[in-house]
């Protein structure tokens, strides 16, 4: 009997993984060590042995994925190539950004981080035309608005970095300290996940709903930077002064963005559970992916986010032990985080031991947001504690 091509590539009789890269993969793997070793020779003086360490965790880390997710690599060389003009241009003058045309109105951090905001309403505006108009042509527009405006926030918070170095050795600090950094942060990542899943399951239409609240995002850092001029650097207090918050935080915002994401797909779950049950061939329940992969995207997205926000909350223990003197102290985000980590370790349960699928955990996630919700602002906003640092 002849045996079919995907049987016999099945379980191990499939090549190892090192024999399916192409010379572009390593070219790939190559480009990127030499940058690591670019900054290693360029800061190596002034890292310390946390830091390098950190560096060459991040960069087999990042070869990976590149070699499993293929858009990464020509979105990490933009970045990187944009960020470095930048950092070219302004030399060792801060104030290059109010007279370099291409720093003042393009990639200065400020200057990238509006250029991310408006990509970002955008996308949000064409998910939705090419929704309700169904037209591939528009969701694809928006999907590349959604990749220009990762990389304009990625040159943003980079360019960021060195200009807190420009302003003084003592002030620099990786961009992550605070409010106006972490929802920044929060949108790229967000919009990197949802980006990754939309190439994965070949499907658009979720993009209007992941979108919406990447856009809620943006519009606290616009209402953060006109209305409370919270985008200036400041220094950094003495807690945060650790190699910690490189990794733990974010770690933590992997955590937030892919909850987040896991809830908008939720809602689109519902609603195209709704519309399938009233107009079987009306707009949501054609053009939203099935209810099977819906529930498969959720599903995954709170595995993702779940395992991160672990991670996250033991790095922040380990932090908490260095900084103050203790793992754990109940402080109220440490409570919240808590809260968090057990609100989906008993959903991802009932749904690895109970089967639960559908209608009850599309809602549990978008409760589940809430709850997030709360934790990553409402803390900072009414609760005080050891971590309020992004007070409003």
């Amino acid at each position: 009997m002849a045996v079919s091509p995907d049987v016999m590539l099945s379980g191990f009789d499939k090549p190892p993984f090192l024999k399916t890269l192409t010379v572009f993969d390593w070219i790939w793997a190559a480009l990127l060590v030499a940058g690591a070793g670019f900054v290693y020779y360029r800061y190596g003086a002034v890292m310390d042995g946390y830091e390098i360490g950190i560096l060459a965790g991040v960069v087999p880390a990042v070869i990976a994925l590149g070699w499993n997710w293929k858009p990464l690599r020509t979105l990490s060389l933009l970045v990187a190539a944009l960020s470095l003009l930048a950092v070219n241009l302004y030399g060792a003058n801060l104030d290059a950004a109010q007279t370099n045309f291409f720093l003042k109105f393009l990639i200065s951090s400020q200057s990238a981080i509006m250029w991310m905001s408006a990509l970002f309403v955008m996308a949000t505006l064409a998910y939705f035309g090419g929704l309700f108009m169904r037209s591939d042509f528009t969701t694809r527009i928006a999907s590349t608005l959604t990749w220009a405006a990762a990389v304009m926030g990625l040159v943003g918070l980079f360019v960021r970095w060195r200009e807190s170095y420009l302003i003084h050795i003592d002030v620099g600090h990786i961009p992550v300290s605070n409010l106006y950094e972490v929802f920044i942060l929060f949108s790229i990542i967000t919009a990197l996940i949802y980006l990754y899943y939309e190439g994965r399951y070949k499907t658009r239409s979720l993009g209007a709903f992941v979108l919406l609240i990447i856009s809620a995002a943006v519009g606290f850092v616009l209402w953060y930077t006109f209305g409370r001029e919270a985008n200036g650097i400041q220094p950094l207090v003495p807690a945060l002064k650790s190699y910690w918050m490189k990794i733990h935080v974010p770690a933590n915002f992997i955590g937030y963005g892919s909850f987040s994401l896991a809830a908008m797909v939720g809602v689109a779950y519902l609603l195209r559970d709704r519309a399938a049950r009233l107009n079987p061939q009306g707009l949501l329940a054609t053009r939203l992916p099935s209810a099977e992969i819906l529930d498969e995207v959720m599903y995954k997205a709170i595995a993702l986010g779940f395992f991160f926000f672990t991670v996250a909350t033991i790095l922040g223990a380990l932090w908490a032990a260095e900084a103050w003197g203790g793992y754990w102290s109940w402080d109220p985000k440490e409570t919240w985080a808590l809260i968090i980590l057990l609100n989906y370790a008993a959903w991802l349960h009932m749904r690895l031991t109970k089967g639960w699928r559908g209608t009850p955990m599309a809602w549990w996630s978008v409760v589940g947001l809430l709850v997030t919700t709360f934790a990553f602002l409402g803390v900072n906003m009414w609760l005080s504690g050891l971590h309020s640092y992004g007070a409003l």
